[in-house]
């Protein structure tokens, strides 16, 4: 998997956009339209397993090559509002199957995100895919962690996601397709493994309620953040925002 490929759900507009069900058209926090990165995505019938249209359409919205312009600018250009998680509460299954191998690779998204993260790995054999041990350079703490697939063990290390599904939806991901969310919510760009009490400690937090611990990584962690928001066109707060820039201009160009 490289980097460069997240009750009712939206509606289309009559623009081509995406607005959420229960929501007008000239709602003033609606999320800006999806259609320029996500073109014609069909509303999915169902929540849950993938069909192979919704699979196909997942991957094409993984391989939307994330934002690589100056940091600043894509931060400045977020838009800022409250959240609001359109007509329905967040539900973790609105974002697809977990670990859904999104991009065909034979692996789950856990899978290969530990096969990325981790050092010195030993697989399962004959496929090689399942990760069984490994080590871990820990990004949000600094330390190394020793990894052990096992029911006692495997939450010794995690994986996060940079911007948390649930404030992905709060942020303007409710007004998604179905195939843009599952995509987030699978995409490298916006996961990590981490140190499994630290992702705990995180939780659903957003920028301005919590940054890595290790102080080296926050530059990185708000990068991604800016860039993840950004590629699904999320929204920030206005505490988002502060926060973000505060951590980012003390990092270098």
């Amino acid at each position: 998997m490289s980097l460069t490929g997240c009750g009712d759900v939206a509606t289309q507009s009559k623009d081509g956009g995406w607005s959420p069900a229960g929501s007008s058209e000239h709602d003033s926090h609606e999320p800006p339209a999806a259609d320029a990165a996500f073109p014609g995505f069909p509303r999915a019938e169902h929540i849950g397993q993938l069909s192979k249209q919704e699979s196909a359409d997942a991957l094409t919205a993984l391989n939307v090559p994330f934002p690589t312009g100056d940091i600043h600018a894509l931060l400045a250009a977020l838009p800022e509002s409250p959240r609001r998680g359109g007509a329905e509460r967040y539900r973790r299954k609105n974002f697809g199957p977990s670990w859904a191998d999104v991009d065909r690779d034979g692996c789950d998204t856990r899978n290969d995100i530990l096969h990325r993260d981790l050092t010195d790995i030993t697989t399962k054999p004959p496929q090689g895919c399942v990760v069984l041990t490994g080590e871990l350079h820990d990004p949000y703490t600094g330390n190394t962690i020793d990894f052990h697939r096992g029911k006692k063990t495997s939450q010794a290390v995690q994986i996060d996601h940079v911007v948390a599904l649930s404030n992905a939806w709060a942020s303007g991901a409710y007004a998604l397709p179905y195939a843009a969310r599952t995509a987030l919510a699978n995409d490298p760009l916006n996961l990590l493994a981490v140190d499994g009490p630290t992702n705990n400690a995180k939780s659903d937090k957003d920028a301005a309620e919590w940054m890595p611990p290790n102080t080296a990584y926050r530059c990185g962690y708000a990068d991604r953040q800016v860039r993840v928001k950004s590629k699904y066109h999320l929204r920030v707060t206005r505490q988002e925002k502060e926060a973000l820039t505060a951590v980012l201009n003390q990092c270098a160009a």
